[in-house]
């Protein structure tokens, strides 16, 4: 299921319904993907370290891809992006 840009609610997998980002840290971002701020629950995902820089991340309950988890690239100093 996709929503709007910037619509209210929540973003799930889309492969088992799994809740992972609340639109409020949905933000901006030059990449063409959705770029959020932080999880719902920090166990809503599996993380796989692929190099220095990023982290694969995958649904928890059914491990469906979600791209990944960029550290220090979120919208503040320090921030991550997923």
């Amino acid at each position: 299921q996709f929503m709007k840009p910037f619509s209210p609610g929540i973003y799930v997998c889309s492969n088992c319904g799994n809740e992972l980002f609340h639109s409020q840290t949905k933000y901006e971002h030059s990449s063409p993907w959705p770029a959020f701020t932080h999880l719902i629950r920090e166990d809503s995902v599996t993380r796989v370290k692929e190099s220095s820089t990023a982290i694969k991340i995958s649904c928890s309950k059914c491990g469906n891809g979600l791209g990944h988890e960029f550290l220090g690239d979120g919208p503040k100093k320090g921030m991550n992006r997923y």
